[in-house]
């Protein structure tokens, strides 16, 4: 493993976030393998196979106006031909405007994710990618008092 390795996997999953935040489907779909991948997002089941991954995103895509992901806790391991990506996204994000506005309300979401790269003859990408929602308190507060 040399440092360029590491770099190169920085690189891509940066590439990642950007094209989710640009709104760029081609972008994003070059950055995924062809073969056998899987996605988990927040609240979402597992996709399995490029098609249903890559439905996933377009239909993120269409119904968020607008996303930007703050990285943190950014983790990188490289082992031969696959890497493994872990960090907090801290995310804010607006739906569809209400009514006169440009924009619908901002919300702020806190995720973890675990992006899994492999390496190929054209480069590293993206083979997984999980996101599990992180609980504040005021969410675990709320779920005790329903209960």
């Amino acid at each position: 493993m040399s440092r360029t390795d590491i770099e190169a996997v920085e690189e891509i999953n940066t590439a990642f976030y950007e094209a989710m935040e640009q709104g760029d489907f081609d972008a994003l779909s070059a950055l995924w393998l062809d073969d056998e991948v899987s996605c988990v997002h927040p609240g979402w089941p597992v996709l399995s196979g490029r098609g249903e991954v890559l439905r996933s995103y377009a239909l993120i895509m269409s119904h968020t106006e607008y996303i930007q992901f703050f990285l943190t806790d950014t983790k990188v391991a490289v082992i031969g031909d696959t890497a493994v990506v872990t960090c907090t996204e801290n995310i804010l994000s607006g739906g569809p405007a209400e009514d006169g506005q440009d924009l619908g309300p901002l919300v702020g979401q806190l995720v973890v994710a675990t992006n899994v790269f492999r390496r190929t003859s054209e480069g590293w990408r993206l083979w997984s990618h999980h996101g599990s929602p992180v609980l504040t308190e005021s969410d675990e507060d709320e779920e005790e008092d329903s209960s």
